[in-house]
């Protein structure tokens, strides 16, 4: 059996997994990180979101505004990336009536509420004035600056040995090398061949019902949105990792 490496971040990270709108649940799980750092002594550390601030929750302008602002006023210590959530939209408000309009299908709808726009939309409009018109009104409503940051999210951050990304990474890739639409979306080999470069990947996007850091794996996505925990994973220099949960 392989001997696995422990992670080994350059410094302590916090990495918090799907918020989709559960602002509530964020809320307590900051107060929880916030009271872990005070009680550790290896600095305040590093937060680093994994994406999919937005969908099927109530509250996904209020997750976004906090975030955004929240890297804003912290960089060094706050960090936020992309999730497919976010790209969905994105491509949405670049082109509605096309295949981007799926994203009603995905939770875009309870994010159009959020901002109070997209009234009479369903996950089945086809009608092009509707579509560009609930477009139009969504990105007056969140403002270019918003819109414009969440186009530049990364999609990975690292430190050491330990990688977070939003949904998973080719195991036969290099880190560096890995495509976009694998670190959003996923790849059907993730979870069943393992690195061999003693990469760590810390991951969203797949809830599972408890989270885990086994064999070059952290899985972070609880479900929080489904009546799941919020969970972040606690991953310190010295190769402990720990799970908070709201």
């Amino acid at each position: 059996m392989k001997r696995w490496q422990a992670p080994a971040p350059e410094e302590l990270v916090y990495v918090i997994g799907d918020i989709h709108g559960c602002v509530d649940k964020l809320g307590e799980l900051l107060d929880l990180i916030d009271d872990d750092i005070a009680q550790s002594s290896g600095g305040a550390g590093k937060v680093v979101f994994v994406g999919d601030y937005i969908d099927r929750g109530d509250n996904s302008a209020d997750v976004l505004a906090f975030v955004s602002q929240a890297t804003a006023n912290h960089p060094d210590v706050i960090l936020g990336l992309m999730g497919n959530h976010e790209r969905m939209m994105l491509d949405f408000l670049a082109d509605p009536t096309g295949s981007a309009k799926r994203w009603l299908r995905y939770g875009g709808l309870q994010t159009m509420a959020s901002y109070g726009v997209g009234r009479g939309l369903t996950t089945d409009t086809r009608s092009a004035g509707d579509l560009l018109d609930a477009a139009g009104d969504l990105m007056e409503a969140m403002g270019s600056d918003l819109v414009d940051w969440i186009g530049t999210l990364p999609l990975s951050w690292s430190s050491g040995n330990l990688w977070v990304v939003h949904a998973a990474a080719d195991p036969v890739v290099p880190m560096e090398a890995q495509q976009s639409k694998t670190l959003l979306w996923g790849h059907d080999t993730f979870l069943k061949s393992d690195r061999s470069d003693g990469q760590w990947v810390a991951f969203g996007h797949q809830p599972f019902e408890n989270p885990f850091a086994q064999n070059g794996r952290i899985g972070c996505d609880t479900g929080a949105v489904y009546g799941g925990a919020l969970t972040a994973a606690r991953i310190d220099p010295e190769g402990e990792v720990r799970f908070l949960s709201a």
